[in-house]
């Protein structure tokens, strides 16, 4: 057997405990503490398969399941992205991001399902109608958005990557109008109208009571501390930009697969776990992506984890436009009628995707359920008998290293 890759879920079986024991933290967040350490163990269950050759066993433990699992996002994209190719159109496609100020995010963190919501709602309106303005593209268009919480070293970082294909339906509906290759939409009349859509929605909330502002945002509750802040926020030029454009449906694919369902830290960054403290990889994007280490204690590499865990049933991938869910079968046949009559083909994309989802069955560092034993190289394993869950692991809230889920 491959020696143990170090997990995330190893940071939380050793120290999460401790951490859930002196902070009060809500039983969401214990629960995803809980099910991230018990991922692919014997609380599972599983199966045991068997080589037909030499006899070596393999065990096999069911995965979470989780969102917020590193070792359970290949999966997940797999089955995603048979859904979203074929949604994908013969044309460039853009990738604009929208980052919210790093002022908003004590805000956001305490109302994470009001503030991301607003987030969704003020970046869609405004492509939708920016884009539909006739002194820009003149179109109406659809996008797939989606959202990250999070920066390479775990700090909070809320911001939207939006997939756009690069041109929409005429008004009306009569042409397909495409940007041009290498621009889309002005990034600073993007940047004017976000922001404002933000604020103004941001203050509605406000005005309503809506709003959680406790602790070290208490201050905020007296209109002129909101003003103040509002007013700071205003002056500032926020961040949206455009990164340089994708050259086929095979790299909107390649992008998807890597980048949809990312959760805040992955296995492979991880380098040590020892003394309590928690090192790990991080791309230091303000000098020129080059590679570093940083070294957190337990305690505070599990507080930044915590920071992206989301609310329940909040959807952190959403699709707009012409690909929103009420309209997107139709919509599609029609701007591929149109993408036709420009002199776009369709183009088949089943072996990109079997690449894909061969290289995604890797993307954890886990072992996967393969068929060749890995100890002969020559027998294959052959399936000998369940493992049932170990109850008493799985449903006992102490009994997993003392995370109390209740």
């Amino acid at each position: 057997m491959a020696p143990h890759r170090l997990e995330v879920a190893d940071v939380f079986r050793e120290h999460a405990a401790a951490y859930v024991a002196e902070n009060g933290i809500p039983a969401d967040q214990k629960r995803v503490l809980r099910t991230l350490a018990i991922c692919r163990t014997a609380a599972l269950g599983g199966h045991v398969k068997e080589c037909d050759r030499c006899g070596h066993k393999e065990f096999f433990y069911k995965s979470c399941g989780n969102r917020h699992c590193p070792k359970c996002q290949a999966s997940a994209t797999a089955k995603w992205l048979q859904d979203r190719a074929a949604d994908l159109l013969q044309t460039h496609y853009f990738h604009v991001v929208f980052t919210l100020p790093d002022k908003l995010g004590p805000i956001a963190l305490q109302n994470k399902r009001l503030v991301y919501g607003i987030l969704f709602r003020a970046v869609s309106e405004t492509l939708l109608e920016i884009a539909k303005d006739p002194k820009h593209l003149g179109a109406d268009i659809g996008f797939l958005a989606v959202l990250h919480t999070w920066g390479q070293r775990l700090d909070l970082h809320p911001h939207i990557h939006c997939v756009v294909p690069g041109g929409g339906i005429s008004p009306d509906g009569e042409k397909w109008i495409s940007s041009g290759k290498r621009f889309f939409l002005p990034v600073k009349v993007l940047s004017r109208v976000f922001r404002g859509k933000f604020l103004d929605y941001l203050r509605q909330a406000y005005t309503k009571g809506d709003l959680s502002l406790e602790g070290k945002l208490s201050h905020l509750k007296d209109p002129a501390g909101w003003e103040a802040i509002l007013k700071s926020v205003r002056r500032t030029d926020w961040v949206v930009y455009s990164r340089p454009p994708f050259g086929s449906a095979k790299q909107v694919l390649k992008y998807l697969a890597r980048y949809t369902h990312r959760v805040a830290i992955s296995n492979q960054r991880l380098v040590s776990l020892k003394d309590g403290r928690v090192t790990f990889r991080w791309k230091d994007y303000a000098h020129g992506n080059s590679e570093r280490e940083m070294a957190l204690s337990a305690d505070e590499f599990i507080r930044r984890f915590l920071l992206h865990v989301l609310p329940g049933g909040f959807q952190r991938i959403r699709h707009y436009g012409f690909l929103a869910n009420r309209v997107r079968k139709d919509k599609l046949e029609l701007c591929r009628a149109l993408l036709r009559e420009t002199g776009h083909s369709e183009a088949p994309l089943a072996a990109d995707l079997a690449l894909l989802d061969h290289d995604l069955a890797r993307d954890d560092g886990t072992a996967t359920d393969s068929q060749v034993c890995p100890a002969c190289k020559k027998g294959h394993l052959v399936f000998v008998r369940d493992l049932t869950p170990d109850r008493q692991l799985a449903e006992s809230p102490l009994s997993f290293h003392g995370i109390d889920t209740s």
